[in-house]
């Protein structure tokens, strides 16, 4: 018998003049992360910010779909794998570190979870008109941590936050676009070719310029986000010792519904 194929995602990045472009590159698995793509995608943001070349930033991905979310086994229960983010680096999330240049995110088909809170941290939006969105890490016993508690409401608001947060639901195009997750929605097939040319359009204008405007937008909300961002760790303390987080893995796993106590 042959070896087993161990099928691997990365990130991959190209360069095109002053843009800078983050691919996601696991099709084979709807683009769901793996711990060594989180930092891979980690090194990348990380580049685009510090690298004087790099005027804005295009995330995109490979496939019919933006991300499935995490690859759960690989980051929870035994099998789980650490992989360790230099502290320097930019955090994919912006929870601690944000990148200084402008981010245009290109999503199709499934933007589940951590695709969400992605494209949330990034600027403009761009989706293509089968995108399917969807916050359901309480299906799982958890809850967001990569922003989504408070991203969701300082972009739709109070109400149109806890809609979404609370039922887990799986929303379309249009209802992101009328809550203000995104910009523009395109055929399928062109928000990539879409969003490279906003991020074409931006460079035309003075980098520093740009960089500034972002920088004093976030500081009207950047008290804000710090007391949520601190607010995490009581978030996994909370969940990750729940025996309803167990459940919800396991009936991941077992691909079944999950039967939660609330304990």
């Amino acid at each position: 018998m042959g070896e087993q194929k161990v099928e691997m995602g990365q990130i991959r990045t190209e360069t095109h003049g002053h843009v800078f472009k983050i691919i996601i590159d696991n099709p084979a698995k709807k683009n769901a992360f793996q711990p060594q793509m989180m930092l891979q995608m980690s090194e990348a943001m990380t580049v685009l910010d510090r690298s004087d070349e790099y005027w804005v930033g295009v995330i995109c991905a490979e496939g019919p779909d933006f991300t499935a979310g995490l690859d759960m086994p690989k980051f929870f229960g035994p099998k789980a794998e650490k992989v360790d983010i230099p502290e320097q680096n930019v955090d994919v999330f912006a929870l601690k570190r944000r990148c200084r240049k402008p981010i245009i995110t290109a999503v199709q088909g499934i933007v589940f979870t951590i695709g969400v809170e992605m494209m949330l941290a990034g600027d403009i939006v761009v989706a293509a008109a089968d995108s399917r969105f969807c916050q359901m890490e309480s299906r799982r016993g958890i809850a967001p941590l990569g922003g989504a508690h408070f991203r969701y409401l300082t972009r739709a608001g109070w109400g149109n936050a806890m809609y979404h947060l609370f039922l887990c639901d799986e929303y379309d195009a249009e209802e992101a676009r009328r809550v203000g997750f995104v910009q523009e929605i395109v055929e399928p097939g062109h928000q990539i070719a879409r969003a490279m040319e906003l991020a074409e359009l931006i460079t035309r204008n003075a980098p520093l310029g740009i960089q500034v405007t972002k920088e004093a937008a976030l500081k009207y909300i950047d008290a804000g986000e710090r007391e949520a961002v601190g607010y995490i760790p009581e978030i996994k303390q909370r969940v990750f010792n729940s025996e309803d987080m167990l459940e919800g893995i396991q009936s991941f796993v077992e691909r079944r519904a999950a039967h939660f106590k609330g304990r």
